[in-house]
């Protein structure tokens, strides 16, 4: 680019600060700034929409165009060519707008007179916040520089709009960070909790977006680049001895940072006008919105790298983000993009919720929450661009709803659904010591699910009689390296002193699908819940499975153990699996260690082939436990991380029901213990028709035994199996209506 053109570009950017500078209101400011735009491109036009919600966007301010189209014209994302900018966030530069794709005349703006049309998103880390328009009489395609020039401009419009330069009487953007937010995302772990905003990575706010020197810039560029290097090579350094995916990623990390077109691109801002943040940010921006187009997973994980690198290089520049001195709240509800395992349990049980951004039902991150029965909420759109570290939020973990700086009429029905709850665990506290026993006699044993030491206490605490399945894959996934026999031992010692005699079902290793340890390569498969996982892998692999067995044998001590063997589909793999027991076992007795007082060894039913597995399998096998999560996935075919149809089958469609009866007829045949162990087990009604259909067993979070115990209390199975068993006969495909009406007619 010629200097004169840049020169050109800095005194427009400049122009626009003495504007930000100003004390004129929010639509004032933006009315001078397209008259600057204007005067500063040749242009006859310049017009700024932004978004009043998702979908609409509204001309806010022009020069050139019917002033009185101001706030009145409006259109849907995708509509016009202003629409189609916003949609898929590309420039469109059109000689002849009206023969261009996609185009629709807007008579009240009065544009018809104007042939060429250039079309630039403004957007901000990949959100878009509208659109930057110059138009003109003469037909012409606009040229590169103009069109670089405009990008600068619709940066700065960005970082201004986040600023709040725009806000005021007759405003044209509402005031951000202030207004009530409802959030819609998904429940991932149930629970209500009020608090305040704690971001688990705080936003980089850049309040400098123009650059006042640009050989100062650039020079500041330049010196936080090399110790973004310096640290990256460092990371990379002290991770040699670790595995070769974490080095790939670090490499990554380095090519990027080492990158001359990066740089280059950078400059090239600073020289148009921009600070170092701003350019910063500007190349990040496009990155997310590339991230957001591309289907391909390797590349969207590299340009994930790029994002975490530009984070990096911002909070060196600005000196904002992690370790800036903020204080946790006293009540804090974490708000993050996403987390792994190990940093949310360095936050632990301080946290009274978690709103993540994208997570899923299944991600580590949900399973350490249920574990710590703390709140979860993901896919909250937008949460960590509209939430600020303090904020005031109320986190509804039942259905997945957000409710972010509430209005008091909010807060105070928010507040009354808490007291109401505690007030009902208040109620099941007195019925802790009592058994499960329906009012037709019908015992139902209720144990817990685990997965960390911090759930133990709550066996004696929620009147579970066991733990069911105790998970520990956790102790592998929260590690940064495989962790050593003797550990294993001392962990599997620790739940067995805890839970003070009684039983724990302890689930071998269950990784793959959505579970992959750190520190073991990761296999791209195309549907890992179909894929290498659980006891797969551990038969594959053997040697992480048989120093699993050889450290619960040693933590046993002399005591009870049982074994469980997830994700079972034939009955071979079981006799595989429970082969290498019987070898750890004889290995233990040749080196003269105690052996479990009685050892017990099932398997879990995820796949409805082993519902079919011969006669022989159910008499060999000491007990069964239904993974209800999975198989329910498998039997409907409806992934459970998929919300488009995560929640189209019903547990209690008369399918289902006559499968899970089924399983039960098979083992009633050679009396081997069934149970049904999910998050369906913790649900009251489930729970009471899974106990109708023969389920003696339910397995469950701890929080959950009380109300579920509180249910059958109350219950007569044999008059709810008929009412099962009559909507079934009627063709019914839930017995949902039929049962609810029946609990209606009981109250």
């Amino acid at each position: 680019m010629a200097d004169g053109t840049e020169t050109e570009s800095r005194k427009l950017l400049m122009r626009l600060r003495e504007v930000m500078a100003g004390e004129e209101a929010g639509q004032t400011r933006l009315d001078r700034i397209t008259h600057l735009i204007a005067d500063s491109m040749g242009t006859e036009v310049c017009s700024v929409y932004l978004f009043r919600d998702a979908d609409t966007l509204e001309l806010c301010a022009t020069e050139g165009l019917n002033p009185e189209a101001v706030h009145q014209t409006r259109m849907r994302m995708g509509e016009g060519l202003v629409g189609r900018v916003a949609k898929y966030g590309n420039v469109i530069n059109a000689p002849d707008a009206p023969k261009a794709k996609g185009f629709r005349y807007m008579p009240e703006t009065g544009e018809e007179i104007y042939s060429s049309f250039l079309g630039i998103p403004i957007q901000r880390l990949g959100e878009n916040l509208g659109v930057l328009v110059v138009q003109s009489r003469v037909a012409r395609e606009y040229s590169p520089d103009e069109v670089y020039a405009l990008e600068v401009v619709a940066m700065v419009l960005a970082e201004m709009a986040e600023l709040g330069a725009f806000v005021g009487e007759g405003a044209a953007l509402s005031p951000l960070h202030q207004q009530s937010v409802l959030i819609r995302g998904g429940p991932a772990q149930e629970g209500s909790a009020e608090g305040h905003v704690w971001l688990h990575e705080p936003r980089v706010v850049v309040t400098n977006p123009i650059a006042d020197d640009p050989h100062a810039e650039l020079q500041r560029l330049q010196e936080a680049v090399e110790e973004l290097r310096v640290g990256v090579d460092r990371m990379l350094e002290m991770s040699r001895s670790g595995d070769n995916e974490q080095l790939q990623v670090l490499e990554a990390y380095r090519m990027f940072a080492n990158s001359k077109g990066w740089m280059r691109r950078m400059e090239e801002d600073i020289s148009r006008g921009l600070s170092a943040e701003a350019a910063v940010e500007k190349e990040q921006s496009i990155a997310r919105a590339r991230m957001s187009q591309v289907t391909d997973q390797y590349l969207r994980e590299r340009l994930a790298d790029l994002d975490d690198l530009s984070n990096r290089l911002l909070r060196i520049l600005t000196g904002q983000g992690n370790g800036t001195g903020a204080e946790l709240p006293a009540d804090p509800i974490l708000v993050a993009r996403n987390i792994g395992p190990g940093d949310l349990l360095e936050y632990g049980r301080s946290l009274k919720g978690i709103v993540l951004e994208e997570g899923s039902v299944g991600s580590h991150a949900a399973i350490v929450a249920r574990a710590l029965a703390i709140p979860l909420v993901v896919h909250a759109p937008r949460i960590t661009t509209e939430a600020l570290n303090g904020d005031h939020i109320l986190v509804d973990g039942d259905q997945g709803i957000v409710h972010l700086r509430p209005e008091e009429t909010v807060v105070s029905a928010f507040r009354d659904k808490i007291a109401m709850q505690a007030k009902a665990q208040e109620r099941y506290a007195s019925i802790r010591e009592k058994p499960a026993v329906t009012v037709d006699g019908h015992t139902i044993s209720l144990v817990m699910n685990a997965g960390l030491m911090a759930d133990l206490p709550s066996l004696e605490h929620s009147g579970a009689e066991g733990v069911g399945l105790f998970r520990t894959e956790l102790q592998f996934l929260i590690r940064s390296q495989m962790p050593k026999r003797s550990e294993l031992v001392a962990q599997y010692t620790r739940v067995m002193d805890a839970a003070k005699g009684k039983p724990v079902v302890f689930r071998t290793l269950d990784i793959g699908s959505d579970k992959v340890l750190p520190y073991m390569k990761h296999l791209a498969e195309p549907n890992p819940a179909l894929g290498w996982r659980a006891i797969r892998v551990g038969l594959d692999k053997p040697g992480v499975l048989r120093m699993q067995l050889q450290a619960l044998i040693r933590a046993s001590n002399g005591r009870p153990l049982t074994i469980m063997f997830p994700f079972v589909a034939q009955f071979e793999e079981y006799r595989a699996a429970r082969a290498e027991v019987d070898k750890a076992i004889a290995r233990e007795t040749r080196l003269g260690h105690p052996l479990p007082e009685t050892l017990k060894v099932g398997a879990m039913l995820e796949t409805p082939s082993l519902a079919f597995a011969p006669q022989k399998f159910f008499e060999e096998v000491d007990f069964i436990s239904i993974g209800g999560n999975d198989l329910k996935q498998f039997f409907f075919a409806a992934d459970r991380e998929n919300e488009l149809v995560r929640r189209r089958y019903d547990t209690l469609n008369v399918s289902f029901l006559s499968f899970i009866e089924r399983i039960v007829e098979r083992c009633a045949i050679s009396d081997t213990p069934l149970s049904f162990c999910g998050e369906d087990a913790g649900r009251p009604v489930e729970a009471m028709c899974l106990a109708a259909m023969g389920m003696r067993t339910l397995s469950m979070r701890p929080a959950s035994i009380g109300p579920v115990k509180s249910l059958l209390l109350r219950a007569d199975l044999g008059e709810l199996r008929k009412i099962i068993l009559n909507a079934r006969h009627r063709g019914a495909q839930s017995v949902r209506p039929s049962v609810m009406e029946w609990l209606r007619q009981q109250a």
